[in-house]
């Protein structure tokens, strides 16, 4: 038997935004949906806005438990959900990452803007660094993520990174794959 737990929480990074294609919209109440269907939980950034809006609604209105964590700064700018299952407020940005961190078991990125990259960033840097083994699963909608794929790539190739750190990043079409690739990891512990 390993000694690995099994994914329950997802934490979904996202756009405040919806972006300019509906496809972005639709993917984000897909997603929202299948983590319900999959008996997942889903922590994310508590604001009502943009894509993480539309993803904590549907997760919350098909049966997920979802999990809201929020700086007070950014209480008035996001607007936190109203029918969270669970609501945190931390002091800042920091404490708000870390506790996102901690309740997830696996990160899920749709597109987003610079919260998005950073957040993702960082994940990947804390598991370069040996700080986590949880997966990264990256939705590449309509190739939005492609050039952030490049520009590993292209880290890795001018020897900034090793190879190994390109596989940081689990990269999936749909929303569909992202909750196919957390079952097939819970299937194989």
């Amino acid at each position: 038997m390993s000694d690995k737990k099994l994914i329950g929480a997802v934490c979904v990074y996202c756009g405040s935004r919806l972006g300019n294609k509906d496809l972005f919209k639709n993917q984000a109440h897909e997603l929202g949906r299948l983590i319900a269907d999959a008996d997942l939980a889903l922590v994310y950034g508590a604001g009502s806005v943009g894509l993480m809006g539309v993803v904590a609604r549907s997760a919350r209105d098909h049966g997920a438990d979802v999990v809201g964590i929020i700086p007070s700064h950014l209480d008035d700018v996001e607007i936190t959900q109203a029918g969270l299952t669970e609501l945190h407020v931390t002091d800042d940005m920091h404490q708000r990452k870390k506790m996102m961190f901690e309740r997830s078991d696996a990160f899920i990125v749709l597109p987003g803007g610079l919260g998005t990259l950073d957040e993702t960033l960082e994940m990947m840097t804390w598991a370069q660094l040996g700080l986590h083994s949880k997966p990264i699963i990256i939705v590449n909608s309509n190739d939005y993520w492609s050039p952030l794929l490049e520009l590993v790539d292209h880290v890795v190739t001018d020897g900034f990174a090793a190879p190994e750190n390109a596989k940081l990043l689990t990269v999936v079409p749909s929303p569909e794959e992202a909750i196919n690739a957390i079952q097939n990891i819970n299937h194989e512990e």
